[in-house]
């Protein structure tokens, strides 16, 4: 089926929406073309693809076009069924899906908008919202080196590309630090693990450019 697969992703060098998808299609061992799309300067071809939302990341499978990050992840894992993503047991899955759910509605709300466009003086309000919403992931990661046990799975990709190579590069351009190794061991040590995985580091943009980014998206979250 390879052989014949025709993949094009669309993206953004900086989004943990699009990272994700390369990184789920090279865990996979799946070949793609990427086609690099510039922030404010939406190409006739991303307008075409996804005329609703007009936003990256888009897939391209063979003609069929699917949008939306983590229905891209779930739909990869259903095309190609070996290196499976997402958890097998009913349970697990659900929960998977759950917990990416809040990496990518509340922690990135609350961890990275809200922290951007607060004061100094309700900043540490904001963090130690932001701490709350992590410490579900914390204690999901006890006894497991990643959150799909021994190896990287769904909410590993979800939470890996959002929370560490992108907020976190947010809070260090801000001089806030919300996540430490003495509050959050477990968490602490699942990003040491990932960044220890290939595929994942290949995708995770470069520290310094990615800082910039972020600065330059927290000034558009206050002035929004």
């Amino acid at each position: 089926m390879a052989e014949k697969d025709e993949v094009k992703l669309l993206g953004i060098w900086a989004s943990p929406f699009s990272r994700r998808i390369e990184m789920a299609l090279k865990l996979k061992g799946v070949p793609y073309d990427y086609v690099e799309e510039i922030l404010d300067q939406k190409s006739p071809l991303l307008l075409e693809l996804n005329p609703i939302h007009k936003k990256v990341p888009v897939l391209v499978h063979n003609g069929k076009i699917i949008i939306e990050s983590q229905i891209i992840l779930e739909y990869i894992d259903e095309v190609w069924k070996h290196n499976p993503i997402l958890p097998q047991d009913p349970y697990e899955r659900s929960k998977a899906r759950f917990l990416a759910k809040l990496v990518d509605e509340q922690v990135l709300i609350t961890g990275f908008v809200m922290l951007a466009k607060a004061d100094e003086k309700g900043r540490e309000a904001v963090v130690e919202q932001t701490r709350e919403l992590i410490m579900h992931l914390e204690k999901e990661l006890v006894g497991k080196d990643f959150f799909g046990g021994k190896s990287v799975g769904f909410l590993d990709i979800v939470a890996g590309s959002m929370i560490p190579f992108c907020v976190a590069r947010g809070w260090e351009g801000m001089g806030v630090e919300v996540v430490t190794e003495e509050k959050f061991p477990e968490f602490s040590r699942w990003v040491k693990n990932l960044e220890k995985v290939e595929f994942v580091k290949d995708c995770i943009p470069p520290r310094e450019k990615h800082v910039e980014h972020m600065n330059f998206m927290g000034g558009r979250a206050r002035s929004g």
